[in-house]
């Protein structure tokens, strides 16, 4: 529906359920608009090598998807497409622009930081998409994405693609769009906000008894990839560290990791090395990987976006699926106002434990299924087989023994100890603590103290109180 105007070079905003191909909707008018090297008139334009087009999206793991699925697509024409966004060395980055960019697929925060630090020209861009718009919103980055957008050619075709549409954000699209035109995408036999090919069920469970719920709901016959979502970073990796003790081939994606692991855990999903990718919403948005059969809300999402957004990950492009919902007891009420808003059959979510009979009628789940994956079963690589790409990290916290981290151990007359001064880059704070042997010595005490002129203060026992010749059996007060 969007492809015929968006050809001719009218503004528009794409409106669809997640999961129905919006990338491709921009992404066949963006290619077909820029000028490649390969191209008639490329040196004839005013700053060849310039960007031509930019694409804003609000995670990482969007960018890294939405930009190779732009360079699968151009490459045929010899488009160069760089994904711009945080976690990664400024350097690649700086060098692909220096030599030529056609697009540039990024998230707000770096690609302000490249823009301040004119390594990124925006003046040449010609079209402007924005992907996932209500989700920028949410994060906050409205104010950033004004800020791009107002670098960017006064001429251009702006481009606007969401699952839904916020009141803000058509005051954006009214701001800095001529005259769009607003597709919605829905099916007449469909009037549900979800895919009609996916498969829900919401359960009221015990916080103690999910992970077991969730080890049988991985032993359902014809179970594929599954992706879990959590509330917490804290969660994510309880969850996954808890299935691989069980037998599970699982990774973790969430703000805790640094951008080479969460890309790890990403390609081992993508690969089929591990098939239980536990994440945080940060994964929620626009991530498509093939053949997810499974979603499981571990805990109740906050609002009926995210619930769009998490299960959309199952069920894409025809394909059914199965979207399984935890709700606490505490969560309930939460839980009804996103049916309502919705419209789904789950007012009450029904009293579910391990054991329950529907448990395994409703998913096929076999009756000797345990808490534990059988060995037989444990055919996957396992995240470990997937390397970990050197990306240069920003702002990565260095373990011990590394430059410019903080050393814990053999600091300055300590033994096992920790010194938070005097290592090499790391971090010195005067009124950090300095332990030995179990007692510790303020640094924030005089100068005599540190430099032992006298004795640190123990913790093994009160301080001895010694006799100086010439002088009383007491100490006498300072005077």
């Amino acid at each position: 529906m969007t492809l015929p105007l968006a050809l001719a070079g009218q503004d528009l905003i794409g409106q669809a359920k997640t999961g129905t191909g919006k990338t491709l909707g921009f992404g066949i008018p963006l290619l077909q608009t820029v000028v490649s090297p390969d191209d008639e008139g490329y040196e004839a334009q005013f700053k060849p090598g310039a960007p031509q087009a930019l694409v804003i999206v609000p995670t990482r793991e969007l960018c890294i998807q939405v930009a190779s699925d732009l360079q699968i697509a151009g490459g045929h024409r010899g488009v160069r497409v760089l994904a711009v966004y945080g976690g990664r060395a400024y350097e690649p980055q700086v060098e692909a622009l220096r030599q030529g960019i056609e697009v540039v697929v990024g998230t707000p925060g770096r690609l302000i930081d490249l823009a301040q630090q004119r390594h990124l020209d925006l003046s040449q861009v010609r079209v402007l998409v924005l992907d996932e718009a209500d989700e920028m919103l949410d994060m906050g980055f409205l104010p950033d994405v004004e800020r791009l957008v107002s670098q960017t050619a006064t001429v251009r075709q702006t481009m606007l693609f969401s699952a839904t549409m916020p009141g803000q954000i058509v005051n954006l699209a009214r701001r800095y769009m001529t005259q769009p035109t607003h597709i919605r995408a829905t099916d007449p036999n469909d009037a549900g906000a979800t895919v009609d090919a996916i498969e829900q069920h919401v359960w009221r469970t015990h916080p103690l008894d999910k992970p077991e719920l969730v080890a049988r709901i991985l032993q359902a016959d014809g179970r594929g990839l599954t992706i879990i979502f959590t509330r917490t970073k804290r969660t994510a990796q309880r969850v996954s560290d808890e299935l691989t003790e069980r037998g599970f081939a699982a990774g973790s994606v969430h703000g805790d990791l640094g951008q080479g692991a969460r890309e790890q855990a990403l390609r081992a999903f993508r690969n089929g090395k591990v098939d239980v990718l536990v994440a945080t919403d940060v994964a929620a948005r626009g991530i498509d990987v093939q053949d997810v059969t499974h979603v499981i809300n571990y805990e109740c999402p906050d609002d009926d976006k995210t619930y769009l957004h998490r299960v959309g990950r199952t069920g894409r492009a025809g394909a059914s699926g199965v979207a399984i919902t935890f709700v606490d007891w505490a969560d309930t009420t939460k839980w009804q106002v996103i049916n309502k808003t919705l419209g789904l059959a789950f007012p009450e979510p029904l009293e579910t434990y391990s054991n329950s009979a529907h448990v395994y009628t409703g998913l096929g789940i076999p009756t000797t299924a345990t808490g534990k994956l059988p060995r037989a079963q444990r055919t996957r690589e396992g995240l470990g087989a997937e390397q970990v790409e050197d990306l240069g990290e920003t702002g990565k916290r260095q373990r011990s023994g590394s430059s410019g981290g903080s050393s814990r151990s053999g600091g300055s007359g300590s033994s096992g100890g920790s010194s938070r001064s005097g290592s090499s880059g790391g971090s010195s704070r005067s009124g950090g603590s300095s332990r030995s042997g179990g007692g510790s010595a303020r640094a924030a005490e005089p100068a005599a103290e540190a430099s032992g002129d006298r004795p640190a203060r123990s913790s093994r026992g009160p301080r001895k109180r010694t006799r100086k010749s010439g002088s009383d059996d007491t100490t006498a007060p300072a005077s």
